[in-house]
């Protein structure tokens, strides 16, 4: 195979599903403007919402807290006497931040063992089984970002505890994740 053609190849398969752009969109404030920017992002969420019964505007937002809508994010590293690497803070990846453990668990129950946490649909997906199963197992409304990301950041067990009762500044994120879940939806309305 000549190198033109194997540059060819490896060109059209960087394309494919994303082709690595895990920039953050220009304007995250504005759903209609982030949608037009990323139409892939509307339709992975479209499908989520299809599937899994949570709105739009309750991914976005939850998206935004958690990643900024960079696809490779990841947790800062950990210092042992502010110098010494020791590993990052946590598991989590991508733009919906699920931990390897979960991210596991959705991947088994799914049957999606493809999913990778950087990937728009897959990160979609996930976050809609996780909340549709907050649903079913602690009566969250899956329009209820706030609830829905108290649950989403603490787990289900720790929700159900309420160990985001003991934690002002996740209170105060929380509250942050509603309203701008709510901002969404109103801009959704006028760009459909």
């Amino acid at each position: 195979m000549n190198r033109f053609l194997k540059l060819a190849i490896v060109g059209l398969v960087a394309s494919c599903g994303g082709g690595g752009n895990y920039k953050a969109p220009r304007n995250l404030e504005n759903a209609c403007l982030l949608a037009s920017e990323r139409p892939a992002y509307m339709r992975a969420m479209k499908q989520t919402e299809r599937r899994w019964g949570v709105p739009i505007n309750v991914q976005m937002a939850t998206i935004h807290q958690e990643s900024k809508f960079i696809g490779d994010a990841r947790t800062p590293h950990r210092y042992a006497l502010g110098i010494i690497p020791m590993g990052r803070q946590s598991s989590a990846y991508g733009y919906s931040q699920a931990l390897d453990g979960t991210w596991d668990e959705y991947r088994k129950e799914t049957g999606n063992r493809g999913a990778r946490r950087d990937n728009i649909r897959d990160a979609t997906d996930f976050m809609g089984w996780y909340m549709d199963g907050t649903a079913k197992r602690l009566g969250v409304s899956k329009q209820d970002a706030g609830a829905q990301y108290l649950a989403y950041h603490e787990g289900r067990n720790g929700f159900a505890n309420g160990s985001h009762q003991g934690k002002p500044w996740l209170m105060s994120v929380a509250g942050k994740v509603q309203a701008r879940s709510e901002l969404y939806r109103m801009q959704l309305a006028t760009c459909r």
